[in-house]
């Protein structure tokens, strides 16, 4: 069976407190404790895996155990809930969300779900016809993946539509974007530009003109000529996307690389009492967020535990859907091997020098290449930096998406103790074009949440919202069937791969903490 939302009962405290405080005993508790008894409590705790009471002191779990026993530890003063069977879970955290996104997803225009490009036409059309001669058509989440055709949007379909308006619309997984030939204009994207390193200006095959679609860094073509960011609705962008987080069930989340510009927004807000998530926080890298957090250190548990500054977020090549991910053969459905954003020069002293400070490190790696040359660089890293001359000794380094790796790799995270942070929506979202790309073969080694278990690792698991909804039934149900939302499967996508629920919800408490 598969829990429904409604059927769950979500405390947003730490996995580590409720496994620390299992069936401790407590002094007779204060007034206002709250005592839920008859619970259907999962506490992943391999001694006590099941629990029917809980009490609730403060803002802490005190006891773990049976009803029995709280009702004798809770005396007559507790207020007592009797939560008739419901679920109980530790609180689901979200090992890798882009939070501002999330909230600026809901803030623009909005293009998750469009069924196929006329949709995606008719909303920016809409919006168009509400915006001002001149004024910037910004919006996110289309994927031309589901639709039929499944081909890219061009410069002339969005001028058909909004010629008066330059247009920048970010695909769903935010490593390609379509610009119409206005926004071009203004950015300067000519016959003429060239491809910046680790990005690609896609082009008209028979004028070689853009036709619209920028890849990774080619993206910045047009980016540094959008408006400038408002501070104001920066702020309110985090403030949406920690409502929306909670709202779906998360109690934590982890934040995959910003700036200190939205560091210090985040800490405003903690200090107004404006969040109420859990924030574990990673700077984007190389670069000058990068060597300041290096600089000053990790911040720990800071706002009343709500807070910690301590990683940097490294992006190493593209995604699959956009074929920049960066694969070892070339794309079955596409001339090239995708693109790697960072040259090796690039990223091992980094990654040294984090050792040293006691930051944590997770790079982005989705291709069989990426995923190579990151595990690469982080075993040199190792072994450069032995344990005594590490402020952590046992770093817990990351590799994040993990999607497409080589079956020789697999092993290799665990040896490393390299944690894959994975997120199983994203198997459903690449379930229809994946083969296409990559051919039967190379899907052996995607999503091989299973494989990397067996071969010694724990997952870290996400949703990469607002690249995927960001929705935790959904991850667990992705990690349990691994089928698509409609149920469907196929022998080449390895239902072998699947997870048990109490691993896919393992992969969403205790591995992320």
């Amino acid at each position: 069976m598969v829990l429904r939302a409604n059927e769950l009962v979500l405390f947003g405290l730490l996995i580590s407190c409720l496994a620390a405080t299992l069936h401790c005993s407590a002094p007779p508790p204060p007034p206002g404790d709250l005592l839920l008894v008859n619970a259907n409590a999962y506490t992943l705790s391999e001694d006590h895996p099941h629990a029917e009471a809980i009490i609730i002191r403060g803002d802490r779990i005190a006891f773990v155990g049976s009803n029995d026993e709280a009702e004798a530890l809770a005396g007559p003063q507790a207020k007592r809930m009797d939560l008739g069977g419901k679920t109980v879970l530790p609180g689901l955290a979200d090992s890798h969300v882009h939070l501002s996104g999330v909230g600026y997803r809901e803030l623009t225009l909005n293009l998750e779900g469009t069924s196929s490009l006329a949709e995606m036409l008719a909303r920016v059309g809409e919006r168009a016809g509400q915006a001002r001669p001149d004024e910037w058509i910004i919006g996110r989440g289309w994927i031309e993946a589901q639709w039929n055709p499944p081909v890219f949007p061009t410069r002339f379909d969005l001028d058909k539509v909004a010629p008066n308006n330059p247009v920048w619309l970010v695909r769903v997984d935010g490593h390609g974007a379509v610009a119409n030939s206005r926004a071009l204009e203004i950015a300067g994207v000519t016959k003429a530009t060239l491809d910046p390193p680790g990005g690609e200006v896609m082009r008209d095959a028979a004028t070689g003109e853009p036709a619209g679609m920028l890849l990774d860094r080619a993206k910045s073509l047009v980016q540094k000529h959008l408006p400038v960011e408002d501070p104001v609705r920066h702020r309110e962008s985090l403030v949406l996307g920690a409502r929306t987080m909670i709202e779906r069930g998360w109690t934590e989340v982890s934040i995959a690389g910003n700036s200190f510009q939205e560091v210090d927004i985040l800490r405003q807000l903690f200090e107004e009492g404006a969040l109420g998530i859990r924030i574990y926080d990673n700077v984007g890298g190389p670069g000058a967020a990068a060597d300041r957090l290096l600089d000053q250190g990790p911040t720990l548990r800071a706002h009343d535990g709500r807070f910690t500054l301590r990683g940097i977020k490294v992006v190493a090549d593209g995604a699959l859907g956009s074929k920049g991910a960066a694969l070892l053969e070339d794309y079955s459905d596409h001339d090239g091997r995708g693109l790697l954003l960072w040259e090796e020069d690039d990223l091992l002293p980094l990654y040294e020098r984090a050792l040293r400070e006691g930051i944590q490190i997770q790079t982005h790696a989705i291709g069989d290449r990426a995923n190579r040359l990151i595990l690469d660089l982080y075993e040199r890293a190792f072994e450069s930096v032995p344990a005594a001359e590490r402020k952590v000794a046992d770093p817990r380094w990351r590799i994040e998406h993990a999607q497409i790796v080589h079956p020789d790799d697999i092993p290799r995270f665990g040896q490393l103790k390299v944690i894959p942070s994975m997120q199983a929506s994203h198997a459903i979202t690449d379930f229809h074009f994946a083969k296409s790309r990559l051919g039967a073969a190379r899907l052996r080694g995607a999503y091989a949440w299973r494989s990397m278990i067996d071969a010694g690792s724990i997952i870290a698991g996400g949703s990469d919202a607002p690249v995927e909804k960001g929705d935790p039934m959904v991850e667990f149900y992705a990690a349990v069937a691994r089928k698509d939302l409609k149920g469907f499967s196929a022998a080449y996508w390895h239902p072998e791969e699947a997870l048990t629920r109490e691993e896919a919800l393992k992969m969403l408490t205790l591995w992320p903490a």
